[in-house]
């Protein structure tokens, strides 16, 4: 998304070596040149800041929760299989979690003592 308006400044050096190119034109046709050339400009600094922005922003947020989700599944395992007892792992991955979201302890004990059995 940040190399976006250098496109668009691309798109305005070739609409002014268009119009260099025609530069014995009147000026009704200059001004059509250097309005195009502008118009590059202006669409690659609005696709990088009004579309293709927020909308990595937006993937990567979403990315990012679901990677918070596999690493605290990934705490528990690597903890439980490190030695460490099933509720001592559990509470491995509890404390990976963020504050907003992180059950207190006496949460996960009663979570883990009313689990059904396997």
């Amino acid at each position: 998304a940040d190399g976006i308006p250098a496109l668009g400044i691309v798109a305005a050096v070739l609409g002014v070596i268009k119009t260099m190119a025609s530069i014995s034109e009147p000026p009704e046709v200059l001004g059509k040149l250097i309005g195009s050339a502008l118009v590059g400009t202006f669409l690659g600094v609005w696709l990088a800041y009004g579309f293709v922005g927020p909308l990595a922003g937006a993937i990567t947020a979403r990315t990012d929760s679901e990677v918070k989700y596999y690493k605290v599944i990934k705490t528990a395992i690597v903890a439980f299989l490190g030695g460490a007892a099933p509720q001592v792992a559990v509470e491995f991955a509890r404390k990976t979690l963020e504050h907003e979201v992180q059950p207190s302890f006496l949460e996960v004990e009663e979570a883990t003592n009313n689990a059904p059995a396997i």
